[in-house]
């Protein structure tokens, strides 16, 4: 397939980001062209998730990684003014998706709000995987070291190969970010102090860990948020 490129989202040494169309048709897409090689998307194109992008064509070359994936309207968590009841469907959403990312063996390694598009009925988009990795058995540690810094956790850094258990610290820092001044309930911080903490190994160890301790009672409510 062929594409037209509509405007340059983003551009970096490491990757340009066009919105671009269908030649001869209307669809609008994003397409993502990543120095070096990105096997995670091969795994996401097989394996959709609605808290996903849809990805529908991935080319790994030697040396770089150019994918085709859905363009999402909408806003990033950060942007929006989240009520008590929206940032509980925000965490609720995100708790799900990372749950099935980790089931999956990926890690995210780069969760923050500017990853976390909001559609207008409030359901959760996770994007960017171009920090993504799946776990080596054997390796001591990550072989890139990419993140975010301040959202990603200590070993991140080298200091050990990360799991499941570096995208809890970078949800309970995102999680801290979103709660804002609309909800202050002590067992919300009590869950972002145990996700934050520097030692992995007292931190939760699942995402269902996670949740279960966010949303003891389970249950879903809606959202209704309004984006600007």
């Amino acid at each position: 397939m062929e594409y037209e490129e509509i405007r340059l989202l983003k551009q970096s040494d490491k990757s340009t980001v066009h919105l671009v169309r269908e030649k001869g048709g209307s669809r609008v897409l994003v397409r993502k062209k990543l120095a070096g090689r990105h096997p995670v998307y091969q795994t996401l194109q097989k394996n959709p998730h609605p808290g996903l992008p849809r990805l529908y064509e991935v080319a790994i070359a030697e040396d770089s990684t150019t994918v085709i994936e859905e363009y999402i309207e909408g806003q990033t968590s950060g942007e929006a003014e989240l009520s008590g009841k929206q940032f509980r469907q925000v965490v609720r959403e995100l708790c799900a998706v990372l749950e099935f990312l980790h089931g999956k063996g990926i890690i995210h390694r780069d969760i923050k709000p500017s990853n976390i598009l909001l559609t207008e009925e409030c359901h959760v988009r996770l994007i960017d995987f171009d920090a993504a990795r799946m776990p080596r058995e054997g390796a001591e540690q990550d072989t890139r070291l990419l993140g975010t810094r301040g959202f990603a956790p200590p070993e991140q850094y080298g200091f050990a190969q990360t799991d499941e258990r570096a995208d809890i610290y970078a949800l309970g820092v995102t999680m801290e970010q979103l709660l804002g001044e609309t909800v202050r309930k002590p067992r919300y911080r009590r869950v972002i102090r145990k996700c934050r903490n520097l030692n992995p190994d007292k931190r939760y160890q699942s995402m269902r860990q996670v949740r279960q301790a966010f949303f003891p009672g389970g249950g879903a409510e809606g959202c209704g948020l309004r984006l600007r």
